[in-house]
């Protein structure tokens, strides 16, 4: 081979190795040494974390002040509770001054509960119901207890108090005979006609009797000294 023939060889080579090279440096990214970087997740993460805590410390706070108004309201019931109760016992105290104070109990017919006489009398009329138990009043068999016996005087007080008619009460209830109407006189004063002297009868039975108004109700305790029969339910008549 020549050496034209070789120079040419060359040339051809050259030319051919040109555009090769040059299409490769089309196809190659300008800097091939930089890569795409996914995307920075951490501090979208972060944020969502940070967001989280706050509404989480929104909600305690929230909680906190709903406590805080449910304790005031508590606060404020009892305190108007309390001052409720004060203004109840001032009113009570109020009208005992005036002596307007009502009856505990309420359901007492006007005219019925104990009001001592302004004057002290020295003769009276009573009506009274008897309620004896087991032994106490001489010739009656009685079945009941003393204690059955005090729970049953109370109740026909309460009956009588609240307007039920004595007449009846008396024929159901006493063990004394009915109607159980008696007349008294203080010690020292003759007895008219009916009449016995007070201190000729039990103790508590003039005690009562004397120291009520008429139409008034009230009753004897048992006692072994003042009131051995029984119970006594009494209404003074005049």
């Amino acid at each position: 081979m020549s050496s034209r023939t070789i120079l040419v060889s060359l040339a051809l080579a050259g030319l051919i190795a040109l555009p090769l090279s040059a299409a490769r440096a089309a196809v190659a990214p300008a800097d091939s040494t930089a890569v795409t970087a996914p995307a920075d997740t951490t501090t979208a993460k972060e944020e969502v974390k940070e967001a989280k805590e706050q509404v989480k410390e929104e909600i305690k706070e929230e909680a906190k002040k709903e406590e805080a108004k449910a304790d005031t309201k508590k606060s404020d019931a009892k305190k108007n509770a309390k001052k409720v109760k004060a203004a109840a016992k001032a009113e009570a105290k109020a009208a005992e001054k005036k002596g307007t104070v009502k009856s505990v109990e309420t359901a007492a017919k006007p005219g019925t509960m104990p009001v001592k006489p302004e004057t002290a009398p020295q003769r009276v009329q009573v009506q009274h119901i008897l309620i004896g138990f087991t032994g106490s009043v001489p010739g009656k068999m009685i079945s009941r207890s003393k204690d059955d016996a005090k729970k049953l005087a109370y109740e026909v007080l309460d009956r009588a108090r609240k307007g039920e008619d004595f007449d009846e009460l008396v024929r159901k209830y006493t063990d004394d005979s009915p109607p159980g109407i008696y007349g008294m006189c203080e010690k020292g004063l003759q007895p008219a006609a009916g009449e016995y002297p007070r201190d000729g009868m039990v103790a508590a039975f003039g005690n009562v009797g004397f120291n009520i108004s008429p139409g008034n109700i009230g009753i004897a305790d048992y006692d072994p000294a003042s009131s051995p029969f029984g119970y006594h339910i009494i209404k003074r008549l005049k």
